[in-house]
């Protein structure tokens, strides 16, 4: 079963004339009860960040909180002493844990910043805070998917402290990639850029399909396009 998110439905953000925000799940002032989180995934914000721009210090606790960076750069710096610029291609991930502050600006003086922000749950509370960043190449998702996020960290991924893995593909016009789903076990799909079509669902970017009861997805289009599987 496939059940679509169109990404005009998204909750709306706009603020101090740098900062449009799309919210897929409950966040802020917009709330809503039929579109609070699907299992773990909790948040997916797609920001937009004018030159200059930024979210200021602020807290965050008990959460698995991923960054992936679609144009520009955005700059971070946190209560563990990290200070990093994520770029184009870039992801970061933090475990918030028993609890981090951070802040995040667009360095650039002329071009905005395009970037996703993810919340998970984590498997308990109290984890120790972390930092991750890594860059996934083109030719790590180029009409593939690369595993960017899971509890393993395998094939050089992020590690989050949730059994979920995350996935990103890079497709051309003619590539196809597929996912096969385990018993139980649900997806995610978000279309970052461009477009796709999942399992015959024509989406444009900023749509997203929950999928439950499926054993496998096909998605294929010209774009970039996030999925995760969940348990």
């Amino acid at each position: 079963m496939l059940t679509i998110r169109k990404g005009t439905d998204r909750g709306v953000t706009k603020y101090g004339g740098w900062l449009d925000s799309r919210h897929t799940f409950s966040f802020g002032e917009y709330q809503d009860h039929k579109h609070h989180q699907f299992r773990t995934l909790r948040v997916i914000n797609d920001d937009r960040v004018a030159a200059g721009g930024g979210f200021p210090t602020h807290p965050h606790r008990d959460m698995e909180i991923l960054t992936c960076v679609l144009s520009g750069a955005l700059e971070h710096a946190d209560s563990m002493g990290n200070g990093e610029v994520i770029r184009a291609g870039e992801w970061q991930a933090m475990t918030a844990g028993t609890g981090i502050t951070h802040s995040e600006f667009n360095p650039s003086d002329e071009a905005p910043v395009h970037l996703l922000q993810i919340w998970l749950f984590p498997d308990k509370r109290g984890h120790k805070p972390g930092y991750q960043q890594k860059v996934f190449t083109d030719a790590d998702k180029g009409g593939k998917w690369a595993l960017v996020a899971s509890p393993t960290g395998e094939n050089g991924s992020l590690v989050i402290h949730q059994d979920a893995q995350v996935y990103q593909t890079k497709l051309a016009p003619g590539d196809a990639v597929r996912h096969e789903l385990k018993a139980g076990r649900a997806a995610f799909v978000h279309v970052a850029t461009g477009a796709a079509t999942v399992n015959g669902t024509k989406l444009v970017a900023g749509d997203a399909v929950a999928v439950e009861d499926e054993k496998e997805l096909t998605v294929s289009g010209d774009g970039e396009v996030l999925l995760f599987d969940l348990a």
